[in-house]
C-alpha cells in the first residue's frame, strides 16, 4: 500500500489500547508502520536495482525483529531529547508556591510494550502489501516467491476514511468535552482505533469475497472460446463489485470488466484482446540482461515485446557503425495494465514497465524503467 496507509494503519494500532500501557506506543507504532518501505533507498542505485531490491528484505517475517527495533531505537533518541530538554526547563522554572498544585508527572516508557507495539506494526506493514496486485515476499531469503492477494487496490480511499476518522474525530470530541466540562478524558479514542481496524478487516473479507467472485465469473462464463490458462481478476479503488479480468490463452490474453454485484461481463473481442507477441532473438538477449530477470522474477503477467528500433525516454539510441543494427524490447505487466479510474481500458506498455536496447540480437545497450535510464 502507499506510505499514508500504512502511516495512519500504525496509528490506529497505538491508538488501540496499547497506548495506555506505555508513553510512545503509537509513535513507534507508525514508525515501524512505513520503516519496512526504507528499501527505496536503492533508487538512487538505478530503476532496475530499485525493482529488484523494492519489498525485499526488508518486508520478510525475518525482518520484522529488526524493524521493530529500529523504530524503538529512534523512539528512544526522541526519547531523551524529550527528557534532555524536560530536565533543562525544571532547572530554570520557579519553585511552585504554596499550595498550588504539582506538575503532572510524564506517562512512564515501557519499553518491552513500545517494542511490542512497533512489532505489531511492522507485520501490517507485510499484510496491508500481501493484500494488493504488487506482491511481497515474506519469506524472502528462504523462498524468493512472490505472493499477492490482488484484492485491494494499492490506494484504497475507504482504508483512508475508515483511518482518518479514527484519528480524527476523537480530537473533535475532546474539543467539544473541554468546551462544556473541566474534565479531559486521557487516551481518547480508543473505540474509534478499534472501530477503523475491525472495519479494514471487513473491508478486506469482502473484497477477497468478490475478488474470488469475479475469477469464478470468469471461469463460468467464458469470454473466448478457446481453452484458458489462466485467469486474474485486478481491482480497482472504491467499487469492491467492479474487477478487471485477464484471460490467458494459447495464443493471445483476452480482457473484461466485471461486477459481481450484478453479474455483468463485459469484454470485446475485437477491442479487448491482446496477441501473444513473438519471441525473437532479441527478446531472448533481453530476458538475460539485469532488467529482464528482476522483471521476469517479479512479473507474473509480464508481456515481453520486440518494438523494432523505438527511442525511449530516459536512454539515448545506441550509436554503431555501419552493418551493426539495434532494437528495442518493451517488458510490461497486463496487471497494471488498465485504467484504474474507469475511464476506459490501457493496453500496455503501461505502469511499471521498463525497455532495454538490443544489439545485433545479441548485446544490450541500454535500460530504463519508468523514464529513468539504468547506469
Amino acid at each position: 500500500m502507499e506510505p499514508i496507509t500504512h502511516f495512519l494503519t500504525g496509528a490506529c494500532i497505538g491508538r488501540a489500547g496499547l497506548n495506555r500501557k506505555t508513553a510512545y506506543a503509537t509513535l513507534a507504532a507508525v514508525l515501524a508502520a512505513e520503516a519496512a518501505d526504507l528499501d527505496i533507498v536503492w533508487g538512487f542505485a538505478g530503476p532496475v536495482e530499485a525493482l529488484k531490491h523494492h519489498r525485499g528484505i526488508t518486508h520478510t517475517f525475518i525482518a520484522v525483529p529488526f524493524v521493530a527495533a529500529a523504530a524503538v531505537g529512534a523512539t528512544w533518541l526522541y526519547h531523551r531529547w524529550v527528557e534532555h530538554r524536560r530536565a533543562r526547563r525544571a532547572k530554570t522554572a520557579p519553585p511552585l508556591e504554596p499550595g498550588a498544585p504539582t506538575r503532572s508527572r510524564p506517562q512512564p516508557v515501557r519499553w518491552q510494550w513500545v517494542y511490542l507495539a512497533a512489532f505489531i506494526s511492522a507485520l501490517s506493514h507485510i499484510a496491508l502489501d500481501w493484500t494488493n496486485n504488487y506482491g511481497v515476499r515474506p519469506f524472502f531469503p528462504f523462498n524468493p516467491r512472490w505472493y499477492a492477494g490482488s484484492f485491494v487496490f494499492i490506494a484504497e480511499p475507504v482504508l483512508w476514511v475508515l483511518l482518518f476518522a479514527a484519528l480524527i474525530i476523537p480530537g473533535l470530541l475532546g474539543l467539544a468535552e473541554r468546551e462544556i466540562s473541566s474534565r479531559r478524558t486521557p487516551f481518547r479514542g480508543r473505540g474509534w482505533a478499534i472501530f477503523a481496524l475491525s472495519g479494514m478487516f471487513l473491508l478486506w473479507c469482502l473484497r477477497y469475497a468478490e475478488h474470488a467472485a469475479a475469477e469464478g465469473l470468469i471461469l463460468n462464463n467464458p469470454i473466448t472460446t478457446v481453452p484458458v490458462d489462466r485467469v486474474a481478476a485486478e481491482p480497482y479503488p472504491w467499487n469492491p463489485f467492479r474487477w478487471h479480468v485477464i484471460v490467458e490463452t494459447q495464443n493471445f490474453y483476452q480482457f473484461g470488466e466485471v461486477n459481481t454485484r450484478t453479474g455483468n461481463i463485459d469484454s470485446d473481442p475485437q477491442t479487448d484482446q491482446l496477441f501473444k507477441p513473438p519471441v525473437t532473438p532479441a527478446v531472448e538477449a533481453a530476458k538475460q540482461t539485469e532488467l529482464g530477470k528482476v522483471y521476469l522474477d517479479w512479473g507474473r503477467w509480464a508481456v515481453v515485446r520486440d518494438v523494432g528500433q523505438v527511442q525511449v525516454i530516459g536512454i539515448d539510441p545506441p550509436q554503431l557503425p555501419p552493418g551493426r543494427t539495434w532494437t528495442t524490447v518493451e517488458f510490461s505487466d497486463l496487471r497494471f495494465g488498465y485504467d484504474f479510474r474507469g475511464t476506459g481500458n490501457s493496453r500496455p506498455p503501461s505502469g511499471l514497465g521498463g525497455a532495454v536496447y538490443i544489439v545485433d540480437n545479441r548485446e544490450e545497450a541500454g535500460q530504463e524503467m519508468g523514464g529513468r535510464g539504468q547506469k
